[in-house]
């Protein structure tokens, strides 16, 4: 009997009801936050408390009100964007895979090239660097729209030398 192996694939995780509720929450809150009227409204705040600032003697309590609002909101917002911003990288990041595998002359080498080490990615940069110089000295930039391109040029502007 023949013996096969079939590699099992790995369930997608399912979100919890929670977790969608706070990625819509956070989504909605993200929009609204990054809006002009939000920023009306912040400056309006401003206003209201340094108008209320000689009602209430500049008193201690008054500035601490102010402190302590933006710290709390401060605080919550840090978490908001720092979540927008993890989602909106990995977005990007599964874009730019995408064109990588789609691109027949491509690299797969950067594929996934955001778990890398720094070190890693350092070696890459100078790779390219190199890669970029090399180029530059054979052809005009202006000759070419890729560096696929360039490099078939580079190539055939070394067989005719």
């Amino acid at each position: 009997m023949k013996s096969t192996t079939r590699k099992k694939k790995k369930p997608v995780k399912k979100q919890s009801a929670l977790s969608r509720l706070f990625e819509k929450f956070a989504g909605r809150v993200i929009q609204a936050t990054g809006s002009t009227t939000a920023f009306l409204i912040a400056l309006g705040v401003l206003i209201f408390w340094g108008i209320c600032g000689p009602i209430f003697k500049y008193s201690d309590t008054w500035q601490l009100v102010i402190n302590t609002g933006t710290t709390i909101i401060t605080f919550l917002m840090v978490f908001l964007i720092q979540k927008s911003q993890n989602k909106d990288s990995k977005s990007v990041q599964l874009k730019l895979n995408e064109l990588i595998a789609a691109t027949p002359n491509a690299s797969n080498r950067l594929i996934d090239v955001e778990s890398l080490s720094e070190e890693e990615l350092n070696v890459l940069h100078q790779y390219y660097t190199i890669l970029c110089k090399e180029i530059q000295k054979k052809i005009s930039l202006e000759e070419s729209h890729s560096i696929e391109e360039a490099m078939k040029s580079s190539r055939s502007i070394g067989k005719h030398k």
